[in-house]
């Protein structure tokens, strides 16, 4: 099973390593304009393979991805001083148009997981460029609020003294600043987050929650401040996402992927529980939110919507 990365930076070449140390897919393919930075990391990680799972590690072009099942996609540009949002869309969508024909050229089975940031945006027009391609958008899937969702769970089994595997709640929304926790859906063990600590014993009043939701919401911004970008957190996620499409193990997973509506935005592209396997997105699975967190939820979308709305008047 081949998987192919573009961009081979920290995100990429982080992913790429997780997948080595987690035995996804049986071959990983790095392309990257800059083709030294793709040898080298391409080299490093395979020097790990004895260490880990049997994986063949190289670095390559486009014409390399024939074949791939999976192809994630990294590349973009960064935010440059002074810069605008809508001017840093516009240059990584231009990219993204050049990009997604070459890599469907060559691997036109494969579904494309995008990680590149604003990744609500960027995922949509990867799906519009596909669409051109015949590609359904059930094939193309963003990274969206899997990492969030890790985080929130994280950070709430830290704060209950249970595994976090065993925490079960959803961030949904934009991958971003207006990303909503869905408190009234969190169960640990199967019962109720507020049950269980009235059964433990266990303090969780709004000063607690007030300091997850921001230690969730800001967590790339303290993290860029310490060591100047994330890549752990997400290159974990990409290999999650990878896994359950190449071994369709039909998860549910917060990816973010276009939807016709949600609430009261119709086309945006945000991040939901969607069922996900070999195929890409299965299902939407609608989730029974409060109402306070329905409108957290339209806010939300709105936001992406009135990005992508931009872009589009920018550049039509």
């Amino acid at each position: 099973m081949k998987i192919g990365i573009i961009g081979s930076g920290m995100v990429g070449s982080t992913a790429a390593y997780a997948m080595v140390m987690r035995g996804v897919g049986r071959e990983i393919v790095l392309v990257d304009k800059n083709t030294a930075r793709a040898q080298a990391e391409a080299d490093d990680i395979l020097h790990a393979v004895p260490l880990a799972q049997p994986m063949q590690v190289s670095a390559g072009g486009y014409p390399d991805l024939a074949g791939s099942r999976v192809v994630v996609i990294t590349a973009g540009v960064g935010q440059k001083p002074a810069e605008t949002r809508l001017q840093l869309l516009e240059r990584n969508a231009a990219i993204f148009q050049e990009l997604v024909p070459q890599v469907l050229a060559h691997a036109p089975e494969a579904i494309l997981v995008v990680a590149t940031n604003p990744v609500d945006v960027m995922t949509h027009l990867a799906a519009r460029y596909a669409a051109r391609h015949g590609v359904p958008e059930t094939r193309v899937i963003g990274s969206g609020t899997t990492l969030d969702t890790a985080r929130f769970r994280a950070l709430l089994g830290l704060h209950l003294g249970v595994d976090a595997q065993h925490v079960h709640g959803y961030v949904v929304g934009e991958h971003g600043d207006s990303e909503v926790l869905t408190w009234s859906l969190v169960t640990v063990g199967g019962i109720p987050l507020e049950e269980f600590c009235q059964l433990q014993k266990i303090r969780l009043d709004e000063t607690v929650r007030a300091d997850i939701d921001r230690r969730v919401r800001r967590a790339a911004y303290s993290i860029i401040a310490g060591k100047g970008a994330t890549y752990y957190g997400i290159g974990s996620a990409l290999a999650r996402i990878v896994d359950v499409i190449l071994r369709d193990q039909r998860a549910i997973l917060t990816v973010s992927t276009p939807v016709v509506k949600v609430l009261s935005v119709c086309d945006v592209t945000i991040s939901l529980p969607h069922l996900i396997g070999g195929a890409g997105v299965l299902a939407d699975l609608p989730l029974p939110l409060t109402q306070a967190e329905e409108t957290m939820l339209s806010a939300s979308a709105e936001v992406v919507c009135q990005a992508i709305g931009e872009l589009d008047s920018k550049t039509s």
